[in-house]
Formats: C-alpha cells, structure tokens, sequence
C-alpha cells in the first residue's frame, strides 16, 4: 500500500473485494444470476453524507431498481414523507426518484412519543398521507424503546393501520429493540395493535445488534406475518452494522429458508454496506452485498 493512500480508502477497497470474493468467479465476472423469487432493492442509509441526488445515482449505478425512504438528513433538506414535508417538497421528490427509473417502495415512520395521543396520531396520520403521495407501498415504524411509551404507540399504531389501509399502505413493524426486541416482543406488539394490516418487516441483523439472539430461531414465531426483510449483517450485540454480507453473524440462507417455509413474497430491502471514503466506494459495496443476497437467493 502506498503511504500516500488513506488507510481507510484501502481499507473499504479491501473489504469490497472479500465480499466479493464470496461469489462464484463467472457470477463476479458477469453479474449474470439466476432470477431471484424475491425483489431486492436498497435504501438511502449508506449515502447519508452525501446528497440524495448522489444517492439516486449511485443506488441506480449499483444495479437496484427499488429504493426506499429510510433515513432523512434534515440537514440537507431530506425530510421524505415527515409530517412537515410540503406538497412542493414531495412532487420533486417522487420526480428525482422516478427520473431515474427507479420505483419507490417504502417509507418509514417516525412517532411522536410524549405529546399528547390526538397530536401523534395526527402527526403519524399526516407522514401517512404524504407516503400516500409519494406512492409507496409500506411505512415502517421502528417500534418504541421506553415501556411507558408502549401504551399509546400500540393506539397510534391500530389508528395508523386503519388509516394506511384506506389509502392502500401496508404498515409495518422493524425489529429495532425495546417493544420490538425479538420474537416474543414484536408478537406482543401485533396483539396489542390488533389490526390486520398491522404486520412485520424481519430484521436478521437488528436481532442480533439489540438481543444478541438467534435470527432464525427468533424468526420462526413470528414468520407467517414477515412481509419484507431489512438486509443487514452484524457480528455481536451492539456491533458495526455498516459491514459487507457475509462478514458477520447473519446465516442469510437459513433465514431465506425458514421464510420460504413461510410462504414470504418480498422484498428485500439492503440497509447496510460498508461506507467508503468516495460515493463510488460505497455503490460498490452496495453492488457486492447485492450480489451476494442474489447468490444465496439463487440456492434456497
């Protein structure tokens, strides 16, 4: 290594090229796989530091045809489907990703905790309405950490339900810790909703970051009801998440396995790659990881 070359550039490079290293040579050398049974598409979450038209590209550039709405920077004008987004703001956000090909299919939710029930459900009832707007399918709501939160989120989230199902949304719940740890949470959570259109968007590598507990084993429970799955990996409790497929805890092909089992129909949403130094070094992570759900796609 040249000393002239930053250490974490070579480093990003490095882990890019062993996770890519994982795939068979003709699938590195051609990107030609079987067709997967299940849509994979990326979220915004690797290119937050740099613009989001930047990040249109570069999701574009790394082969996907589907984002999703996962992490504004407010700081940059990125609010997405907020409750305070406005008409104007929203058309030429569907016009940036439309621009590129690219469909968009979810956008999450961020609840008000705190103020008084009517104020969050009208503020979650207006992110809904503006997701309606922008055309997605699914809203994702990451739970609640504080058990003297759990109450009126569970009443938000039954009001919630019925208001994305008029509008033709599919609302549902990210393992994220707190009242959406692990199994024996989230399907505590779907009780206490008790809304049919209320269901479960499965998170391997959240399971392992928040519990430090079995992904697959704490997937059976509650599998019938996974509608969508958040790509990521991570090695122990409280770990880096922003890593390559492959490298961590997650045994992505026995989680596909057990939700094939289950009937899942996608999609599949990569959340995580290794950010590098340059946009570039980040799409080409985010092409590896692809790459290697289509390949484990391609046994189960």
């Amino acid at each position: 290594m040249s000393p002239l070359r930053p250490r974490r550039q070579f480093l990003a490079t490095a882990a890019a090229a062993a996770a890519t290293a994982l795939l068979p040579r003709a699938l590195r050398a051609t990107e030609k796989v079987p067709p997967t049974r299940w849509p994979i598409g990326c979220f915004n979450r690797p290119w937050t530091k740099w613009s989001y038209d930047e990040t249109l590209d570069a999701i574009k550039a790394a082969g996907y045809k589907t984002t999703g709405l996962l992490t504004p920077v407010a700081a940059k004008g990125d609010v997405f489907t907020s409750s305070n987004a406005t008409p104007e703001y929203l058309a030429t956000l569907k016009q940036k990703i439309a621009a590129r090909g690219l469909t968009v299919n979810m956008t999450a939710l961020r609840v008000k905790n705190g103020v008084p029930l009517a104020d969050a459900i009208a503020d979650t009832r207006q992110q809904l309405a503006n997701a309606h707007t922008v055309g997605v399918e699914f809203a994702l709501t990451f739970g609640v950490d504080r058990p003297e939160h759990y109450s009126q989120y569970f009443k938000v989230m039954a009001d919630a339900a019925a208001f994305a199902q008029e509008r033709k949304i599919k609302l549902v719940l990210k393992p994220h810790g707190g009242g959406s740890g692990a199994s024996d949470e989230i399907r505590n959570a779907l009780k206490a909703v008790g809304h049919p259109n209320f269901k479960v968007w499965y998170d391997a590598g959240n399971i392992i970051y928040y519990t430090g507990k079995d992904p697959i084993a704490e997937l059976a429970p509650i599998a019938e009801h996974v509608t969508g799955f958040c790509a990521k990996d991570c090695g122990a409790p409280k770990g880096d998440v922003m890593i390559q497929f492959g490298t961590g805890k997650v045994d992505f092909a026995g989680v596909f396995k057990k939700l094939k089992s289950a009937g899942f129909n996608g999609p599949i949403m990569v959340e995580c790659c290794m950010i590098g130094a340059t946009v570039q070094e980040t799409t080409e992570n985010a092409r590896a990881n692809r790459l290697f759900l289509e390949q484990v796609l391609a046994s189960v």
